[in-house]
């Protein structure tokens, strides 16, 4: 599933720091207010123990985790959403990601300069989420009047649609994202093509100096308090000292750092992490002599969807699935253990898959 992430944020908050310690990529990380025109792509590994364990256990050819795409999105400017620094661009691009992780910076460093001369981070917050809610409630503007010619005219999905806009039209113009904006399975389904970017899934990533970095500071907490009602999730990370955890060569000396600094997994680990779950991910696995093999699927597909993930003959063909518990997998050393002992569940086309569950799928085409 090729799912994306992208990191926003104003110019030298840590935005680019934090995206090379994500991925592979090199953005051009300088200390100037200025930015990237174009958005680096980093793929990015979805640290999963699980899967080290199956391979463990199987000690297979291959070993291929599950990973997500992480756009760094060039910073937006005061006046974007009417086309100002290259706005319209940079507005596409968040538009074309499943995800945002929103970068604030919560440092004191007076060798570092912010665009605005101050350190506040809850303003920062403000100034793209007005960015953003300027660009919804124009595509919603925009909506409204078609919508309201249909249903008019009798038409009841354009009189739910037209409903359903008019709340989101009161939201926006109040100074609030779309996300906050409570809607209901088949509410959501008759306006998904509107894609507003405020109502994209959210994690606000704090940046804070290395001291700060297990129990936050008064920055952290002012972002806490501001993003209350927002249903969105918060983490706290120094993004220079994974910088420099990522220069590192060994397991055992990233680990001692981070032993040092009071935390028991890296900024960057969490991230990818909380990244996942923001967009509703879970992993079942396949694994055997040749692959133990990670894959992605929303919470709640059932089991010839996922099937598709890996194959479309698989889901098109689909007849049944063996399903394997992590726990029990892990317990019994082998697929041929859990098959003595009756631990291997034939599963039909009606099964959801449940994170972690190792699957087997017989098909026909």
């Amino acid at each position: 599933m090729a799912l994306q992430c992208g990191i926003v944020g104003l110019p030298n908050v840590g935005k680019s720091t934090l995206f090379n310690c994500l991925s592979n990529a090199r953005a051009q990380a300088a200390n100037f207010p200025f930015c990237t025109i174009e958005p680096n792509v980093g793929v990015i590994t979805v640290p999963d123990e699980r899967l080290m364990k199956l391979a463990e256990i199987d000690n297979p050819k291959r070993v291929v985790p599950t990973t997500i795409e992480i756009v760094d999105i060039a910073g937006l400017v005061k006046g974007a959403s009417k086309g100002e620094g290259l706005g319209n661009k940079f507005l596409a691009n968040i538009r074309n990601t499943n995800a945002i992780i929103h970068v604030l910076r919560c440092f004191e460093n007076e060798n570092i300069t912010h665009v605005d001369g101050t350190v506040d981070p809850v303003r920062d917050k403000g100034i793209i989420d007005t960015e953003l809610q300027l660009k919804d409630l124009e595509t919603i503007e925009n909506r409204i009047g078609k919508c309201q010619k249909q249903a008019t005219a009798g038409d009841k999905l354009a009189k739910r649609q037209y409903d359903i806009l008019l709340r989101y039209k009161e939201a926006l113009e109040q100074g609030l994202s779309a996300r906050t904006v409570e809607l209901g399975a088949e509410e959501r389904k008759a306006v998904w093509d509107l894609n507003l970017l405020t109502d994209k899934p959210v994690l606000y990533v704090c940046n804070v100096d290395e001291a700060s970095a297990v129990t936050g500071n008064t920055h952290t907490e002012a972002v806490k308090a501001a993003i209350a009602n927002e249903h969105a999730e918060m983490l706290i990370v120094a993004a220079s000292a994974e910088a420099d955890i990522a220069e590192l060569e060994t397991y055992e000396e990233r680990q001692m750092f981070l032993q040092d600094m009071g935390l028991e997994e890296s900024g960057v680990s969490r991230l990818i992490k909380a990244a996942y779950r923001l967009l509703d991910l879970q992993t079942f696995f396949t694994t055997g002599a040749d692959e133990s093999r990670a894959w992605t699927f929303r919470r709640g597909m059932k089991a010839p969807e996922t099937a598709g993930i890996i194959h479309t003959d698989f889901e098109r063909g689909f007849i049944r699935a063996e399903v394997i518990k992590y726990a029990d997998y892990v317990e019994l050393g082998s697929e041929r253990a859990c098959r003595d002992v009756g631990k291997i569940g034939i599963e039909g086309k009606e099964y959801v898959v449940e994170d972690g569950d190792i699957m087997h799928f017989l098909f026909n085409v």
